[in-house]
């Protein structure tokens, strides 16, 4: 049953391990996520392309406030979040219980096509906006609870691990579900059977989508079916986590510590090197992936001739990510974090080279390569970051509650950056003349989505990884933290027992 232990005997908290149970229940409650995550980013921009039928622009509006306002949210959450209670369940968990339900209806509402066409921009607009604001607060107390699971670092990158192998198992369910349930909504006889009919000059003659004002159609209810799945998924994630994770109190910190103001931690964390490298590397990186992400369908479907195929190449993607976690946290473990960051940079040629050569063998073989390279993407800012916070940790003994200002600020700027990287493309797509619901697209649409998938993706990783050579942490002083944060805390349990025998000596 969930819980929080706050009060553990010394031996107990010392001897405490995780169980495989819990690791699993607490992988399981970030997939639900994961898997609305993953469903946006492969098909939301396609959805308001050629279901809703809003422009470029106005689509790269959507998905550029919308990720700045989850963006926005980030160090909201972690101010709130830091000033929170201590409860019978905890100081996290609360915020993920109390989220949950707004996150499913605003997930619902994102994918409803309304009856009514003038307002559909500001109607995304708005719940895209909620959905991000509140999975915002839904993934900041969830990751910062990696902190509080254990005082271990082999068991947090344990659970990390765990954590990491279901959310892409939850990206690749969130993927796999949508793209077999939407995926009728894509297909145009007309585009099959006779695509050398399809010249400039018949692109406004020959549509392939319904008419936009029709919230009945086939194309809608797909994608409302998709949403009630993924709904489903959401509250299933919570109920296993509350069930299955009890969240500890801060092990280190004495009782009179007091929590660092939230500017003040905000101002360190900004001037902390190594967590300041870390974010810049993987901003860079995460827009990349991001990138490849938002415009891989539009590519397969436009730009390489593989409209039919595109759902099996994301399956492919995902699979390879979710069986190649385990070989990265291996990895990890015995090369060190940084040399693994070198499996991100795989997808690189792969990715040019579908981009010069399309060609449906050479598409798979990419697919299974780049998933190799976001399952590294993904796995090792999240195994380094608490590897940050403990070296804070270590520089500031006698503060609390930062953690949550680590982890909601770094998801700040992955996110705005994300954002401005998607509102970019959209844009990139209106100014090159991208049109809804037509078979071919221009020249100059097709070289932009090129682009997106190939270049652009290779340079933001190359940039990334060159940050990442001065990450400051090596296994040899992650070893250094480690021991001294033990003697530290052995420190605060005997004065904190020295407090004590002296107000009963008194008493």
């Amino acid at each position: 049953m969930a819980g929080a232990a706050r009060d553990t005997p010394e031996g107990e908290q010392e001897g405490h391990r995780l169980s495989v149970c819990s690791k699993l229940c607490y992988a399981i409650g970030g997939a639900p996520n994961q898997v609305a995550g993953s469903a946006a980013s492969f098909f939301l921009q396609i959805y308001l392309l050629d279901i809703a039928h809003i422009t470029p622009f106005h689509a790269s509006l959507v998905l550029f406030i919308g990720k700045a306002s989850g963006a926005v949210t980030d160090p909201v959450a972690g101010f709130f979040i830091s000033k929170s209670r201590w409860t019978k369940i905890g100081r996290l968990m609360p915020w993920v219980l109390a989220c949950t339900p707004f996150t499913i209806v605003s997930y619902f509402f994102m994918w409803y096509l309304p009856p009514f066409v003038s307002g559909r921009v500001a109607w995304y607009l708005t719940f895209y906006c909620l959905f991000q604001a509140l999975t915002t607060l839904f993934q900041v107390p969830y990751s910062a609870l990696t902190m509080f699971l254990s005082t271990d670092q082999r068991d947090r990158d344990s659970a990390t691990a765990y954590r990491m192998t279901m959310e892409v198992l939850g990206t690749l369910i969130g993927a796999a579900l949508q793209g077999q349930i939407v995926a009728s909504a894509h297909v145009s006889p007309h585009c099959t059977v006779n695509p050398s009919e399809n010249t400039t000059d018949s692109w406004h003659d020959t549509p392939t989508t319904p008419d936009p004002s029709d919230p009945l159609s086939h194309q809608a209810k797909v994608y409302m079916i998709a949403a009630g799945v993924i709904a489903g998924v959401y509250l299933l994630g919570t109920v296993v986590l509350f069930l299955g994770v009890k969240e500890r109190d801060d092990p280190y910190a004495l009782n009179s510590d007091r929590a660092i103001p939230f500017c003040k931690g905000l101002a360190l964390t900004m001037k902390h090197g190594p967590y300041v490298k870390l974010t810049a590397s993987f901003l860079l990186i995460s827009t990349a992936v991001q990138l490849e992400q938002g415009n891989f369908v539009l590519f397969c479907t436009h730009a390489a001739g593989l409209r039919n195929h595109f759902q099996y190449l994301v399956v492919t993607i995902l699979v390879s990510a979710v069986v190649s976690v385990p070989f990265w946290q291996k990895f990890l473990q015995r090369f060190g974090k940084k040399c693994a960051a070198c499996g991100i940079s795989w997808m690189i040629p792969f990715a040019v080279m579908l981009v010069t050569i399309p060609n449906l063998i050479l598409a798979y073989f990419v697919a299974f390569v780049s998933g190799l390279s976001i399952a590294a993407s993904l796995l090792l800012p999240w195994s380094m970051l608490p590897d940050v916070v403990d070296n804070f940790r270590l520089q500031n003994p006698h503060g609390k509650g930062h953690e949550t200002i680590f982890y909601s600020s770094y998801v700040f700027f992955t996110k705005m950056s994300a954002g401005i990287g998607l509102g970019i493309s959209a844009a990139g797509l209106e100014f090159t003349g991208y049109k809804p619901g037509i078979c071919r697209q221009s020249d100059d649409v097709i070289l932009t989505l090129k682009l997106l998938i190939g270049a652009v993706p290779a340079i933001l990783i190359l940039l990334g990884l060159f940050i990442l050579l001065f990450y400051p942490i090596t296994e040899e002083s992650r070893k250094e933290t480690k021991l001294a944060l033990e003697e530290l805390r052995r420190s605060h349990q005997s004065t904190e027992n020295l407090d004590s025998h002296k107000k009963n000596t008194s008493v």
